[in-house]
């Protein structure tokens, strides 16, 4: 259920941004803006109203500027912003044989055609520079300050990688390496896709070794690729009347121990637990500065009705920025972001990459969602950000039925001096839209049974 509400609210968002844009364009240049839908098929609630009128008993001459249909539709899958006199989404092609009215789309100038159809995507660009650079000025450039390794469990991508426990990373394509943040850049973002040399400090002895390209480029799909150091089992819920409950655990508490066993991660605190039903075990906690010693006894189930995450307790820094230098570092990552993915998608389009690796439907961005804001306003920010980018650059492609795709046929009417036939327009909207669909259904297929 978390990762619905998620998938919902982090959709919600990122469309209505998006099509807020092909809005306010539409109405600066003084289009008629029929129907303005988060979401796709059945109206679900909305309003639309102006001077007393309902749709339908519109009249010719009433100044229709401010009408507009606003809607929630049932599928959360995406919008649209039906503008007067134009080929879209609802493939509406009732006013073809009529003269273009002086509030439609099709009687404006190419130039503002252009600017209509591309303020989505200028938008969602605004949000990501928006975001990054606000997380840079308020909170300033995390620096989470360790190179050692969690806990590597074998099966696991870091595992197949080469990591193991308690490596300390010493560099990356002979690149010295000071914080975690640099680790990641450097897997995913340096070099993008390439095969890794990794040094690292293991038991005392300098080892060098490779992650293979392939790897690399099925690592960037994964949340949490590789567990850092430093980490301890946090509390993030307690449930009522529940042993944890009764034993005093709060939420926000850190196991320390159990029974004096000294505790790495969650995954310890489910083995013992789990191991452990209907005996008294004793704990120790860290709340605050202070440490609490308390027993707790798990149930018959094995469980004490706790939610568990993992917490970097290690040493942060924060290097702070002024406003311009923020800006700048925020048009510096989304030009990091621009540049992986469209060498992500040169790598799909040649066949050295699988889609599946590449991109993520409805169920991984519900899961990436979730796991980001059970991480904090912050992360969840810095998902959305990347998210809105990856929508804007998606839509920026020449693809029937996106932006991109309109923009080639608005510009192809310019030079032409001459509107594309209504039919072939519909036609080729169609042909557009079954293939995104079959992407869709392919991709979505891809993220549940590799769930």
């Amino acid at each position: 259920m978390d990762y619905v509400i998620y998938f919902i609210l982090t959709i919600g968002i990122l469309v209505f941004i998006h099509e807020l844009g092909h809005f306010l364009a539409a109405r600066a240049c003084k289009m008629r803006t029929d129907v303005f839908s988060i979401g796709f098929g059945k109206r679900l609630i909305g309003w639309n109203q102006v001077n007393g009128f309902t749709t339908g008993d519109l009249p010719e001459d009433l100044d229709l500027q401010g009408h507009t249909d606003y809607r929630l539709a049932l599928l959360p899958l995406g919008g649209y912003v039906k503008i007067s006199g134009m080929v879209d989404e609802s493939f509406d092609n009732s006013f073809a044989d009529t003269e273009p009215k002086p509030y439609e789309f099709r009687a404006k100038p190419t130039y503002q055609k252009l600017f209509v159809i591309s303020a989505g995507v200028l938008m969602n660009l605004i949000l990501t520079i928006t975001v990054f650079s606000g997380i840079n000025y308020f909170q300033g450039k995390q620096l989470i300050k360790t190179t050692t390794v969690g806990v590597v469990e074998e099966n696991t991508l870091a595992y197949e990688a080469g990591f193991r426990t308690d490596d300390k990373i010493l560099s990356i394509n002979e690149k010295d390496i000071s914080d975690w943040g640099q680790i990641f850049s450097s897997l995913f973002l340096n070099e993008n896709g390439l095969a890794k040399s990794i040094s690292v400090l293991r038991d005392s002895n300098n080892i060098t070794f490779t992650v293979p390209e392939k790897v690399i480029n099925e690592a960037a799909q994964s949340q949490f690729f590789l567990p850092y150091g430093n980490i301890k089992p946090a509390i993030g819920q307690v449930v009522e009347d529940s042993p944890a409950n009764d034993a005093g655990i709060k939420s926000g508490d850190i196991f320390i121990s159990i029974n004096n066993i000294q505790l790495r991660n969650s995954a310890d605190v489910v083995k013992i637990i789990s191991a452990n039903s209907d005996v008294e075990l004793s704990l120790v906690i860290l709340r605050g500065k202070d440490t609490v010693n308390t027993t707790v006894t798990p149930g018959l189930d094995g469980k004490i009705g706790i939610a568990l995450g993992d917490k970097y307790v290690g040493k942060i820094e924060y290097e702070n920025y002024s406003l311009f230098a923020s800006i700048g570092f925020g048009l510096e990552g989304v030009a990091q972001y621009v540049t992986v993915t469209f060498q992500y998608m040169g790598k799909v389009i040649f066949g050295d990459l699988e889609v599946a690796q590449a991109f993520g439907g409805p169920v991984k961005i519900a899961q990436f969602a979730a796991d980001a804001a059970d991480a904090g306003m912050i992360p969840y920010l810095r998902f959305l950000a990347v998210l809105s980018l990856s929508l804007a650059i998606l839509n920026i492609l020449p693809f029937p039925v996106l932006d991109g795709g309109h923009f080639v046929m608005i510009a192809i009417e310019g030079i032409m001096r001459k509107e594309i036939p209504i039919k072939i327009k519909i036609a080729i909207q169609n042909a557009g839209f079954i293939l995104l669909l079959m992407l869709m259904a392919f991709i979505i297929y891809n993220d549940i049974i590799n769930m």
